[in-house]
């Protein structure tokens, strides 16, 4: 098989939302608090108004500085579709995206219960005034779109308030355990439970599962046709994610047991999620590994077998991989930067919009709608004490 290098080629938000179909027409709202542009560099216009403290001197008056979070395109749908809703801070009687009516519930309200909007509510747990108005949250919200290994490195160099990642930072900036401690916090905000896909064909021709050294074979080189592992007299097209984005080190972790295994398979490889799903519609004989959210339209999860035990890609099977048991489970973070001026590593405005995560109505609204994995109660509990007292 001919190798490519792949194009790591980015796109604009508006053209992920559109591609993915995971976050909603909700989801652009969250991209409009940043000034900068989506590019491998990540967020760079909102980067000069970064600042560690809950307050800053934006242009003379006294408002708090913009947050910022850039990073991995599996993180994404979650950390955007929260800042479109933190963007229009909704009223309380907006039973679709915030609070209740007479219409409708939103998941987790009743745990809520309050006459505040939404970013009104959720900043004012960490100080911060309510404005009480639509579309003017207590601060702005911005979310870039890079890689994991992107985001952490921005949020190390002091570029972004968070670093999205779908892989753990130890990987992705080749520290240690200890090192990554003293320097940062993990916010785990949710779970994916890494499919591995093919193209419409391949599943029709019989391939609805493979097991985990099948799949290893393919990645590594050793497998080459698809009628070595039960399906058509095809060559296989092994497509991998970039080398730096979290869903390829997660995968090399969980699958190959180690973050610099060696992948001679890959055929090609691509920088986002999306790239990755419109690759498999649009070519025979496709095999690939990404992120839960960009599932469906032609993009089919398979079953794989573990030593026996078969993970299947519906939810309601005896072993599934929508279960934390499944191997290429892996947590969603969000990293904060333990500094000088703030040595607890997370500031009073990442707190507040991480808290929003880390409730029920977050859970369901901005991860498990966009088909990931809620985190259990106690895993919440264990992350909000991760978090500065509230007010």
């Amino acid at each position: 098989m001919s190798k490519d290098a792949g194009g790591d080629t980015i796109v604009s938000r508006r053209q992920f939302i559109a591609a993915s179909g995971a976050v909603g027409a909700a989801g652009l709202a969250g991209c409009s608090g940043g000034s900068g542009t989506d590019t491998e560099a990540g967020n760079e216009g909102g980067s000069d108004d970064t600042d560690s403290g809950s307050s800053g001197d934006d242009g003379g008056d006294s408002s708090p500085t913009m947050l910022t979070a850039e990073g991995s395109s599996t993180v994404y749908p979650i950390a955007n579709t929260g800042a479109s809703y933190w963007a229009s801070n909704a009223p309380p009687s907006d039973g679709e995206y915030w609070g209740s009516n007479d219409e409708n519930t939103v998941p987790g309200w009743d745990e809520i219960d309050t006459d505040m909007r939404l970013a009104d509510y959720f900043a004012s747990r960490y100080g911060f005034e309510p404005t009480e108005k639509q579309a003017n949250p207590p601060f702005a919200a911005s979310i870039g779109l890079s890689h994991s290994g992107t985001g952490c490195e921005s949020v190390r160099d002091g570029l972004v308030d968070i670093g999205n990642s779908s892989g753990p930072i130890t990987a992705e900036l080749g520290i240690s355990e200890s090192e990554a401690k003293e320097q940062f916090v993990d916010h785990v905000v949710g779970r994916d439970g890494q499919p591995v896909v093919v193209s419409s064909d391949i599943y029709d021709a019989g391939v609805e599962q493979l097991t985990g050294e099948e799949v290893r074979g393919i990645y590594q080189g050793d497998i080459t046709n698809w009628s070595e592992v039960g399906g058509p007299d095809q060559e296989i097209y092994a497509i991998g994610r970039a080398e730096g984005s979290g869903t390829d080190t997660a995968f090399r972790l969980n699958m190959l047991g180690s973050a610099d295994a060696s992948m001679d398979g890959v055929d090609t490889r691509f920088g986002q999620n999306q790239q990755v799903a419109q690759a498999v519609q649009q070519n025979e004989g496709a095999i690939a590994y990404m992120a839960l959210a960009f599932t469906g339209n032609g993009v089919l999860p398979i079953g794989i077998n573990f030593e026996g035990t078969l993970y299947e890609p519906d939810r309601d099977a005896e072993n599934t991989i929508f279960d934390s048991a499944y191997p290429l489970n892996r947590d969603l973070h969000q990293y904060t930067l333990i500094t000088d001026d703030e040595p607890n590593g997370t500031d009073m405005r990442e707190a507040a919009f991480i808290n929003m995560f880390l409730t029920t109505f977050g859970q369901t609204v901005f991860v498990e709608s966009n088909n990931y994995i809620p985190l259990p109660t106690k895993d919440i509990e264990n992350e909000k004490s991760k978090l500065p007292d509230q007010a």
